[in-house]
């Protein structure tokens, strides 16, 4: 549908979008500025398309492309996004709210031009030019015979738009994830000189100081460093292949995620994952509503011209989500993976280097940004559990892996090349020491019935966490020894507890959550499942508990505890204190400084199957819970496709201790710090603090 008569249909768009910029036959003053505007972008995106075939930018400048680029973002930058379009309390406020919100939406979809016009998807962009002009002459005609725009009209020919293209949508992003054959970034980091930072701008990304100075940096760094730092990233993602029995060599294909300015590091590991048999696909983070996962970027990406935005826009799909619609985009799911049935097979699974450092961010939220119904709560969570079930049947979670690390970026602050440099330590510490140590945690934790973690000071928390018995102490264990391998840093040792019995409050000062920072965060669980939340973000408390269930619990009514974990890297949290970073760090780094708990599957989840060891030999046993043991019975019921980390930091800890059967108790943390015999060492970071 995308591919016909494109070429035709283009230009006939451009020549009517023309006419709407000149003169919107419109007689509401919002309704014309709004449509001169959205024309007007229009027409800049078709300019864009023209000098980029020609070769334009070719010559340009550094300081020219900048310029360049900022112009294609320069009304939703900072104070300019209050008085633009794109944000649905300015459209609302000149266009009436459910108008406005339609609009708003049309504006930010259409924004996904500038992508479109750099990989020459014409195909998109004419799409897009369609439904603008569909929509403008709706407007046009209900206002002439109404006395004002008809909304109803208006969300229909959205919503067919994106039930109409959503097949070609979504077999488009499963290719972008399986077919290296589509190497629009492949090629740029490949093919560019890295020295030459004006290859930035060839991505069609927003391109800040911040993505600059990481290139620059990356570039002083000797090749040795970089190559360095590729090995440790390249050979965890082995490892974690060996480490389950799975086989790398029927593998073709990895995914590398990554953030602009990386592009030298990512080159290194590009030239790793070769000798492992390996091509990579790097798709970008998704622009089109279908193909969006909430405020989540999902592939590689430049600086983000407004978080703000994103966060106003995350339920978009509220407009047009219903029944038959989720029914479709399942369908076109399966549809693009049956069709790419043979590169599934071969896919390993992603490769992701994480950023941390930006400036944190706190939402406001606006009544005027869409949200989903509880209906549509309940089709979302639908849509996620069958999408996972598919990809899962065509990438088989017993047969790939993953790896995943973080940098910092420059917007950390003055000591950016300090920070750097000890993330790197940090990514690289003693396997044999940490092993060792962690063992010794593994030894008592295994006679557990049941863990005690207490919070001290301020932090309310009190949980019993149910653990599975060990029937054989000589073969089998219940925690995993994670070291250096998928999940860069080492530093914990973690299960997947027993429902049954979990029952307590977790409570946390300030913590960052899928990119929202939480103030005062306290989730009630009964049994091992999420009876009640609260934090202290807004003064309503119905909009603190909307927060936490659409970015935390995904929709979800509840969720299991999938993880109980007891970090190590005392090291790590040292350093972040050092830099006062905490609030900065990814959830990957802070996961290993103090104990947590994850919302959501287990880390086993859909390779339950798979037998596991730790370095000793042991079997892991834990890989279910009740949850995930219904996928015999239940398997709709056994997943939710989800799994969100909750740290408390050691300053917040007065007790974690095991309870054997028999009741005694061994302290692991008391006020803390680590107390266990063969535990000591990891306190010396915490005296290396004091000096």
């Amino acid at each position: 549908m995308f591919n016909d008569n494109v070429d035709e249909r283009y230009e006939l768009g451009i020549e009517r979008i023309k006419e709407i910029a000149e003169a919107p036959e419109m007689k509401s003053e919002g309704y014309v500025s709004y449509f001169k505007c959205v024309a007007a972008f229009i027409l800049k995106m078709d300019k864009l398309v023209m000098d980029l075939k020609a070769g334009v930018f070719e010559n340009y400048s550094l300081e020219e492309l900048s310029e360049h680029n900022r112009s294609l973002y320069e009304d939703v930058i900072g104070d300019a996004y209050e008085k633009s379009f794109a944000n649905p309390a300015y459209a609302a406020g000149k266009l009436g709210l459910s108008e406005g919100r339609l609009l708003s939406f049309l504006y930010v979809e259409i924004r996904g031009m500038i992508v479109y016009a750099y990989e020459n998807r014409m195909a998109e962009m004419t799409a897009l030019m369609e439904l603008f002009i569909e929509v403008y002459c709706v407007c046009i005609s209900t206002e002439e015979d109404n006395g004002r725009p008809d909304y109803r009209q208006m969300r229909e020919a959205v919503y067919w738009y994106v039930s109409d293209y959503s097949d070609d949508h979504m077999e488009y992003r499963v290719r972008e994830l399986l077919d290296p054959k589509l190497d629009f970034a492949t090629r740029i980091i490949m093919d560019s000189d890295l020295d030459d930072l004006r290859y930035l701008y060839r991505f069609g990304e927003y391109i800040t100081d911040n993505e600059l100075k990481t290139a620059r940096y990356l570039n002083s760094l000797g090749e040795d460093e970089i190559q360095r730092m590729a090995d440790t990233f390249t050979e965890g993602y082995r490892i974690g292949f060996e480490l389950t029995g799975k086989d790398l060599s029927k593998k073709k294909t990895v995914n590398i995620r990554y953030c602009l300015g990386f592009e030298r590091l990512v080159k290194a590991e590009i030239n790793n994952f070769a000798k492992l048999g390996l091509r990579p696909t790097i798709y970008r983070a998704a622009v089109n509503t279908i193909n969006k996962r909430l405020n989540i970027k999902v592939g590689y990406y430049g600086a983000n011209p407004n978080r703000q935005m994103d966060f106003d826009h995350r339920f978009d799909n509220a407009l047009y989500m219903d029944g038959e619609f989720v029914e479709r985009k399942t369908g076109a799911l399966r549809l693009a993976y049956e069709k790419n049935k043979e590169l599934a097979a071969v896919h390993g699974g992603p490769a992701v280097m994480e950023v941390f450092g930006e400036t944190p961010f706190e939402p406001e939220a606006k009544s005027e940004a869409l949200t989903l119904d509880a209906k549509q709560q309940k089709l979302s969570v639908k849509y996620n559990n069958d999408s996972g079930s598919i990809v899962n049947e065509y990438i088989k979670g017993e047969e790939r892996s993953f790896t995943i690390i973080a940098y910092p970026v420059p917007d950390i602050g003055d000591n950016f090349e300090e920070i750097f440099q000890g993330t790197v330590r940090i990514n690289t510490l003693d396997y044999n020491k940490y092993k060792a140590i962690q063992q010794a945690l593994i030894d008592v934790l295994d006679t557990a019935e049941y863990v005690e973690v207490k919070g001290k000071g301020g932090n309310c928390t009190d949980m019993r966490v149910s653990i599975m018995k060990v029937t054989d102490h000589r073969t089998q264990t219940v925690f995993e020894n994670c070291l250096a391998d998928v999940n860069i840093p080492l530093g914990e040792v973690f299960t997947s507890p027993v429902l049954a019995g979990t029952t307590g409050v977790l409570n946390v000062s300030s913590v960052y959550l899928n990119d929202i920072k939480f103030n005062n965060l306290k989730v009630w669980f009964k049994d091992g499942m999420a009876a009640d939340y609260s934090c202290d973000n807004f003064d309503d408390e119905e909009k603190n508990k909307a927060l936490f269930k659409s970015n935390v619990l995904y929709d979800h009514d509840t969720l299991p505890i999938g993880e109980f974990a007891i970090g190590t890297n005392t090291t790590a949290y040292v350093f972040a204190n050092k830099y006062d970073i905490v609030y900065k760090l990814p959830i990957l780094i802070v996961e290993k400084m103090g104990p947590h708990f994850a919302l959501g599957d287990t880390c086993y989840s859909r390779a339950e199957d798979v037998y596991v060891t730790n370095p000793d030999g042991k079997e892991i046993i834990s890989r279910d819970n009740e949850v995930s043991l219904k996928r015999k019975t239940e398997p709709e019921k056994a997943y939710y496709n989800c799994h969100t980390d909750i740290t408390i930091p050691y300053d917040e800890i007065g007790r974690i201790s095991v309870v054997a059967e028999d009741g005694t108790s061994t302290d692991i943390i008391r006020d803390g710090r680590f107390v266990l015999p063969g535990t000591e060492e990891l306190n010396e970071a915490f005296s290396d603090e004091k000096n």
